[in-house]
């Protein structure tokens, strides 16, 4: 904002003329398309419309680019001051904080939007409590299921899963015949799974 410089006035009868009534005429003229009018309105308000509006955002560049955007507004919506519903400082100044809210309200709404888009895409970090209860809970149904067979198949079974031997190595360590430990292992597993409700 250390760049304006002031516009020699179009209206020289405004010179003596209060404030209040300055900033009214020189609406009125900017409202009609007079340069000049809004040239002079600008270096006589911009300054305090920033005030207001960097109080409100905090942040230097934004409030210079919102007081900017509430000065194309002001030229914009001159013809609609109304010089019997308030002051023409007054009319901008709402305008500015309008803009300045607006702008608040719109970093916030997107703070929350991303804040709401990290915790949803956020992996789920495991329960390991309810996890482990879980597969305590399975091994206990599995030891169970396991005491129903009987003493050929669940020694079978052990060493072909809990030992990782093959076929082949189960029928050698048990002396029996291949085909013969096949249908252990077999026969236990079928037990198992309706012992367990599982489905194949």
């Amino acid at each position: 904002m250390a760049d304006l410089r002031a516009v020699p006035s179009s209206d020289d009868s405004l010179e003596g003329a209060a404030p209040a009534e300055r900033y009214a005429a020189l609406l009125r003229q900017a409202s009609l398309g007079d340069e000049g009018a809004f040239a002079q309105l600008y270096d006589a308000v911009s300054s305090r419309l920033y005030g207001l509006v960097v109080r409100v955002i905090r942040d230097p560049a934004q409030s210079e680019e919102v007081t900017q955007e509430a000065l194309l507004e002001i030229w914009k919506t001159a013809s609609r001051f109304d010089q019997d519903r308030g002051s023409a400082l007054g009319w901008m100044m709402t305008i500015a904080h309008r803009k300045a809210v607006d702008r608040v309200r719109s970093a916030e709404a997107s703070s929350r939007r991303d804040t709401t888009y990290h915790e949803s895409t956020q992996d789920v970090d495991y329960d390991s409590t309810a996890e482990a209860a879980q597969a305590s809970l399975d091994a206990e149904r599995v030891r169970r299921a396991l005491a129903t067979l009987t003493d050929a198949q669940r020694g079978a079974l052990e060493l072909a899963y809990f030992g990782g031997y093959t076929h082949t190595e189960v029928a050698s360590m048990l002396g029996l015949p291949l085909g013969t430990a096949k249908t252990r292992i077999r026969d236990g597993l079928i037990r198992l799974r309706d012992t367990l409700g599982l489905q194949s």
